[in-house]
């Protein structure tokens, strides 16, 4: 009986309602889930390491402690932060995959629900955390975040409960939510991942096209067994995640003098702390995930508006959308108004979060919220009411035409602009031509973007000669012995870098490159031994 026999038969793995999966489904596109779930087990683990040396008492010594002083402390604590951002933007991006691939429907709506709460989550328990650090940025955030709150009637008798007297460096109160929001996370991914192997992953629009969305169990059968093959590739994903998590901050803590735009996003280093001189030289705003809330409370003095506009409508669309969209089509094109709140939501996100850290704490007027919101409104509900409904035999898919459709759309968005901040009846002309010319554009341009699962991603497998096949498993047998020497060579020199100071960096980079590689060698192994 071989290792992974023996495996399935201990844990009863064939006895386990997990799904069987076709060989189409192994492609990142379909196992984002995994990549976060990956992020949040590194995050898990490196947290339960940090609390082992932080003393919530004296929130920023404490940290300056670990970074300074604990064996690779600065590594454990810079890619724990990262862990927590990639948790946070793969969440999006799981999220708004499934939200244009229609996976809200029918019989998933509470998974999806689920999903949108664990996200919410995951912000709150980034802000505590990232409040954790002491620093002048962590403590003007949760400035703002009791400024809020204080401002709704009634809730400020839960200011102390939240964060308790962290203006005194003591962050006993933060901590203990940090870990509360994290447990229920868990708590809530148990319930998530059950459903979704108990669902399956959503198959390809080419194999159903309608809600409800599941291979029947007589379908599914004939697909490959979850064990070993899913956990080998998932453990590919798994390994990569986490080398980019350790690879990336490890290298940006190299990095100094970054311009102040660039620091949110990508300085994994503690700010001053809040009562040195040097706090009252640094702009100061809350954590990048936030930064899109930050620029919203610019626009309104009325707190029950910002809370509206910034967190209630959007939370409560996500909540309720798989109740409002009732049509049984998964085709972008079929649920045209949602594709349009979809991609209006992707591009706000983006747009405030960014006019939120060029602009912070700059208030905005209503005729500037009009010129920055109106136009990729306008553009994104014309343009895509104006795709074709089936196939365009004439359509332009190639980068001239993409590059045409970008300059009719910015002529579009300069015209509205000017027509707004001065009407007459040459404005509204000049509105009305670049309109006609972007819908004419965005008619003779291929849906790439609405072709997510494209023709070499078809449901049937994809004809490859075997001489072809056998020869990529030859070359992927050599990477992975070439991967394996380097990763070994690689951990050879792992103990004699510095455990702390300015070289102790080096270790996450390198131990993040291992990984890496073994990631990639594993995937590479799935295709010599699963391929067919």
């Amino acid at each position: 009986m071989g290792v992974s026999d023996w495996f399935k038969e201990r844990l009863g793995l064939d006895d386990l309602p997990f799904f069987r999966t076709p060989d189409y489904m192994y492609n990142v596109n379909y196992w984002l889930g995994s990549l976060v779930a990956a992020a949040f087990i590194y995050t898990v683990v490196s947290g339960l390491i940090l609390l082992l040396y932080y003393n919530a008492e004296a929130g920023y010594s404490s940290t300056e402690f670990i970074i300074q002083k604990v064996p690779y402390g600065s590594v454990i604590l810079y890619s724990h932060l990262y862990g927590a951002y990639a948790m946070i933007i793969l969440a999006y991006i799981h999220m708004f995959r499934n939200y244009f691939a229609g996976a809200y429907k029918k019989p998933r709506e509470l998974l999806w629900i689920i999903g949108v709460i664990m996200l919410v989550l995951t912000l709150g328990t980034a802000f505590l955390g990232y409040s954790l650090i002491g620093d002048a940025l962590a403590t003007s955030a949760v400035d703002v975040g009791e400024g809020i709150i204080s401002s709704v009637p009634g809730l400020s008798i839960f200011i102390p409960i939240l964060f308790g007297n962290y203006d005194a460096g003591y962050y006993g109160r933060v901590l203990a939510w940090h870990i509360i929001f994290v447990a229920l996370i868990g708590l809530l991914f148990i319930f998530h991942f059950f459903m979704a192997e108990h669902y399956g992953i959503m198959p390809s629009r080419k194999v159903k096209d309608r809600a409800p969305a599941v291979y029947a169990r007589e379908e599914w059968q004939k697909f490959n067994p979850w064990w070993p093959r899913n956990f080998v590739y998932m453990m590919s994903l798994v390994f990569l995640t986490w080398g980019f998590i350790l690879l990336i901050p490890n290298a940006l803590a190299y990095l100094n003098g970054l311009p102040q735009q660039l620091n949110p996003f990508l300085n994994p280093q503690p700010a001053p702390p809040p009562n040195s001189p040097a706090a009252a030289h640094i702009t100061t705003y809350p954590p990048w995930f936030f930064l899109f809330l930050y620029k919203i409370a610019d626009f309104t003095n009325d707190v029950l508006i910002f809370l509206f506009i910034g967190v209630i409508i959007p939370l409560l669309y996500l909540i309720l959308v798989p109740f409002i969209d009732r049509s049984p089509h998964l085709d972008l094109k079929k649920r045209r108004l949602f594709t349009a709140f979809g991609i209006l939501m992707v591009t706000y996100l983006i747009q405030t979060t960014i006019f939120g850290d060029l602009t912070p704490g700059v208030e905005i007027s209503i005729i500037q919220q009009i010129i920055v919101y109106l136009p990729p409104a306008v553009i994104t509900l014309v343009g895509v009411f104006a795709l074709p409904t089936g196939s365009n035999k004439k359509a332009i898919a190639n980068p001239l035409g993409i590059l045409a459709v970008l300059a009719t759309s910015i002529l579009f968005a300069g015209a509205l602009i000017t027509f707004v901040v001065s009407p007459s009846l040459l404005t509204i002309t000049a509105f009305t031509v670049f309109a006609l010319i972007f819908v004419l554009s965005i008619r003779n341009l291929s849906p790439i973007v609405l072709k997510s699962e494209g023709e070499h991603r078809d449901a049937k497998a994809v004809l490859e000669k075997p001489e072809n096949r056998e020869l990529k498993k030859k070359i992927a047998e050599i990477l992975i012995s070439i991967l394996f020497i380097l990763s070994v060579v690689l951990a050879s020199q792992l103990w004699v870098i510095p455990s702390t100071g300015y070289l102790s960096n080096i270790f996450g980079i390198d131990l993040g490159s291992i990984f890496i590689m073994l990631g990639e060698a594993i995937s590479l192994y799935h295709y010599v031994v699963y391929k067919r």
